[in-house]
Formats: structure tokens, C-alpha cells, sequence
């Protein structure tokens, strides 16, 4: 169990961010209807009915506080798929009372949590004071790069305000926006906007599925105090929750790792603009590493995720004590039966693995640039093709090859971890003396890296190809096949600048329960992208 919480704790570490200050919180709900709530409310949210009006939802903020400088607000997120290219009018009913500075409909069309694209809340035109129920609307233009829509009503100051009916509608593009920031004004996103939308997306999906993991072990943990389960169900209740938001994270940025290749190929086909600052004309586009100048244009590297505007920040950047890494790994994959490899019962050349992640370095002495800590998060893939025509089949707590009677074209087993690895590096990059002032680069020559990871197994799978009565014939099998639910081994890579010669092996055996242990052993190449 504690290997477990040790697990979370790490993988809360690597992914850790600076918060914005703000007031101590929570987030809440008035039906479907979102409100941020202060631990010392300074509005209350409510749904108010009426038995006239059964059917009918009324909803309203009324100040709690005598005083207040800022505002509360109710509000909605929704997809903006129908609506896209479109122009769009918001209208609901609203009445207000005693309200001193003002109140209104808001609406905000977002790229991501990057880019406004269009907004208006009413305040060039607000609803003050008191006032009976009274239609009011929004319009705004919809660009095709939104990726939501955000809606509401908030009340700045003192008051109460009460909305109902809110409804929308797609009206003729001749019907003039309402907004501050008008959609039709909006100019086309650049392909580094889009770029570090998604790559910031990808991190909120994993930050957001760490905080609800977060919780849930926290729940679990007070119910082992209250004497509701007892610690070994709390145990297996724990890791299946790990396993669910890893198996979460893997399926929600599989989706926007999807829309960032799409991207990167509309860049290679040109269909994607570039915004052109003034000041720093021009652009390179790099995949893989480039650690020289390139005078005062930007840089986009594609493999890290980078951009860099101008040589100057590139450097400040790459010297910074902790860096970041995109990581991928490719090579062979086998397994070790009896403290050998050779007369393996996989095939060499077609069993393989592939690992992609994220990781920090850190140099661990101030001004000397030889040691560093690297640490992260990586979902490891290992695959495994039998020989001899056979597939796995399980018997109770033993999984084994079996001859099969039909002839396979095609079988392979594959295992996903996702895992925390944890590395010391060796360094050998020399500093950089410029100006008469010392710059500790990191990648920039040769590395070497020792140490291990350990996580958890979330997914095992076997797919069986072969011709049936003439038909092609897929068979996928999902399950646990009795493989080890912690995974933990040993790793080392050598190499010069990004690119590694790596080799990890598994401290457990690939089955809990067999009689013969056997170790998944991988060998191949590493691109730490800087």
C-alpha cells in the first residue's frame, strides 16, 4: 500500500504548478449551473420555485456582505460544435433589485483557456438599480477555432438578481455582435498559439484527474477512520481509482495529442498562419534539437513543444536550473526467462516497445553543471509477438503459451504502464561563458542517466489474427491475464545531446502468480527533445 500512496505523491510532485493567490474555495453547483463559493461567502446562489411556476427555474445571486469590490456569477460550459462559423444570440429574462454598481448576461468564446475569440458581459450597457423581469441578449460571432463557450449572469457589488429562460440561437451574420471583443475581429490564431493551447490542455486533463484522485483518496482515508472499510479494501479500493484516472489520462490526451498531429500537419500543408511580430520577423522550424543561433527569429520546435523568440530567450530559457523534456523511446522488447534472454519464446525483431512522457531536470549543485535529477511521467508500451504459432491463455493464477490449431498471422500481447521514472544525470555539457558570465546548458553534449520507475499496469491486451472459413478473422482480449499490478525496474540511457542508447528492465516478473518468473527487458533509442 504504501508503494501506492508513494506513487501519488510523485506523480503529484512531477506535475506540481504555481497557483494563482486567490481566496481559499470551493467550486459549487446550483443544478447544472457552476459558482465559484469564497470559504467567507460574499453572494449566495440559489434556485428559487414557485408552485404556480412547477415547471419553471428561477435562479439568483443575492450579496451577502454589505461591501464587496468584485463580482459572482453562475455559469455554463458547452461544446461549441453547432455553432461554429456561426453567429449566435444568447437572450434570457432578468430582474434586479437594489443593485449598486451593476449586473448582466455574460457570455466568452474561448480557444482552449488561451485565446478570448469573442466576449460581451453587458457592461457598456448594464442593468442597474431595481428593475422587473426584462428580455435581454447577447450576439456574438463564433470562430472556427473555438473549443468552447462559457455563459452566465454575474452581479458586481451589492444586490440580488434573478435570470430564467436562457436560450440560444443561430441568427443571419447581417445581426451586429454585442461584444467588447467581437468574434468577426478576432485575428486567426498562429500555430504556436494553437500549439501551446493544446500542449496546456494536455496538463490541465492530467492536473484535473490528479486533484479528483486526490480526493477520492482522501474519501477513502476518512472512511478507514470512521471504521466504515477496512485498510485492505481500502487498499484495492485506492488502486483501482489510480488506475481509472491514469487510464483517463491516457484516453483524454490521446484525443488532444490526435488534434496536435492534425495541427502539425496542416502546418506541413500550409493551412496554418503565422502571426507576425514586428519586432522579430521570420521563423525556423525545428524538429529535434538546435542549440545554435539563429539571430533574433523565433523558433518552433515541434519535437519539444517550444518557441522561442529570438537566441536571447532561448538561452535565458535553456539555462534555467530546471528544464522540461518531451521524451520518446523506441527499440526491441523480450523477456528474460531464468536469468536469460537467448532461445526466447517472443520474436526479436518484431516484439517492441515505445514510451513517450514528460520530464523535468533539475541541476542539483548551483554552479556546476554535472549532476542533475531527472524525474516525470511516461507511459511505457511493450509489446510482445510469440513464436511457434502460440498466444497467452490463463489457467487459474498461471498465464502460458499455448500452440494454437489454427494458423496465426498475427499475435501479440501488449502491456501499458504508466509510470514515474526517476534518474541521476551526468552532465558532461561545459558552461557557456558569455559576456563575462557563466550559462549552464544542459543536452548539449554527452549524458548519462541511471535509475528506474515504477507505477502502475493499466492496461493488458492480446490481439490474435487469422483467416476463419475463408474471412479475416480479429480477435481482442482485454483483461488483467494475471500480470503485475505495480510495476517498478531498473533504467540507464547514454548518449550525446537528445539522442540515447537506453535500457530498461522490470523488477517484477510480467506474471504475479507463475511458476517460472519472467522480466520484460527493452532496448533502444531515447530523444530527450530540450
Amino acid at each position: 500500500m504504501q508503494k501506492y500512496i508513494l506513487f501519488i505523491l510523485i506523480m503529484a510532485f512531477a506535475f506540481a504548478t504555481n497557483l494563482n493567490a486567490q481566496k481559499k474555495g470551493s467550486y459549487k453547483k446550483v443544478l447544472d449551473w457552476g459558482y465559484w463559493q469564497a470559504e467567507q461567502p460574499e453572494y449566495e446562489m440559489s434556485l428559487e420555485k414557485k408552485a404556480e411556476l412547477i415547471d419553471e427555474n428561477i435562479l439568483t445571486i443575492k450579496s451577502v456582505k454589505s461591501k464587496i469590490d468584485g463580482f459572482g456569477t453562475l455559469m455554463k460550459t458547452t461544446k461549441p460544435d453547432l455553432y461554429l462559423g456561426k453567429t449566435v444570440k444568447m437572450t434570457a429574462y432578468v430582474k434586479s433589485e437594489d443593485v449598486k454598481s451593476w449586473t448582466g448576461l455574460w457570455m466568452r468564446v474561448d480557444y482552449y483557456d488561451s485565446n478570448v475569440l469573442a466576449f460581451d458581459n453587458m457592461e457598456k450597457r448594464p442593468i442597474k438599480g431595481t428593475s422587473d423581469w426584462g428580455k435581454y441578449e447577447i450576439v456574438l460571432f463564433v470562430p472556427v477555432e473555438a473549443t468552447s463557450i462559457s455563459y452566465g449572469v454575474l452581479l458586481a457589488g451589492t444586490g440580488q438578481v434573478w435570470f430564467k429562460d436562457v436560450k440560444f440561437e443561430i441568427v443571419d451574420d447581417t445581426v451586429p455582435e454585442t461584444g467588447i471583443n467581437k468574434g468577426r475581429e478576432n485575428k486567426v490564431l498562429s500555430f504556436e498559439a494553437k500549439a501551446k493551447a493544446i500542449g496546456n490542455e494536455i496538463k490541465r486533463i492530467t492536473d484535473e484527474e490528479k486533484n479528483a484522485l486526490k480526493a477520492e483518496v482522501s474519501s477513502i482515508d476518512k472512511e478507514i477512520e470512521e471504521g466504515i472499510i477496512f485498510k485492505e479494501k481500502a487498499a484495492e479500493l485506492k488502486l483501482r481509482k489510480a488506475q481509472e484516472h491514469a487510464a483517463n489520462i491516457e484516453t483524454k490526451v490521446a484525443v488532444e495529442q490526435e488534434k496536435l498531429n492534425q495541427l502539425v500537419q496542416d502546418k506541413v500543408d500550409g493551412k496554418v498562419g503565422e502571426e507576425i511580430d514586428p519586432k522579430k520577423k521570420g521563423g525556423t522550424l525545428i524538429l529535434g534539437s538546435n542549440n545554435g543561433s539563429f539571430d533574433n527569429s523565433r523558433e518552433i520546435n515541434l519535437a519539444s513543444m517550444k518557441f522561442y523568440y529570438g537566441y536571447d530567450d532561448k538561452l535565458n530559457r535553456h539555462i534555467k536550473r530546471t528544464t522540461s523534456q518531451i521524451v520518446f523511446a523506441i527499440g526491441a522488447n523480450n523477456l528474460i526467462t531464468d536469468g536469460a534472454v537467448e532461445n526466447s519464446d517472443f520474436k526479436y525483431a518484431r516484439s517492441y516497445f515505445y514510451e513517450w512522457g514528460l520530464t523535468y531536470n533539475t541541476r542539483i549543485l548551483k554552479n556546476d553543471n554535472l549532476l542533475h535529477a531527472k524525474y516525470g511521467l511516461s507511459l511505457m508500451y511493450n509489446d510482445l509477438r510469440p513464436t511457434n504459432n502460440s498466444s497467452f491463455e490463463v489457467n487459474g493464477n498461471q498465464t502460458g503459451l499455448v500452440v494454437n490449431s489454427v494458423d496465426l498471422k498475427d499475435s501479440r500481447f501488449r502491456n501499458v504502464n504508466l509510470v514515474v521514472p526517476l534518474h541521476l544525470e551526468f552532465d558532461f555539457t561545459k558552461p557557456t561563458v558569455i559576456n563575462d558570465k557563466t550559462y549552464f546548458k544542459s543536452h548539449d553534449s554527452f549524458r548519462l542517466g541511471i535509475g528506474g520507475y515504477f507505477g502502475t499496469n493499466i492496461k493488458s491486451k492480446q490481439i490474435v489474427k487469422y483467416n476463419l472459413d475463408g474471412y479475416k478473422t480479429v480477435d481482442k482480449t482485454r483483461g488483467d491475464f494475471n500480470t503485475s499490478d505495480f510495476i517498478y525496474g531498473l533504467s540507464t540511457y547514454m548518449g550525446y545531446k537528445a539522442t540515447s542508447l537506453y535500457l530498461k528492465y522490470d523488477l517484477n516478473p510480467l506474471f504475479k502468480d507463475n511458476a517460472v518468473k519472467q522480466n520484460n527487458v527493452s532496448l533502444g533509442l531515447r530523444f530527450d527533445f530540450n
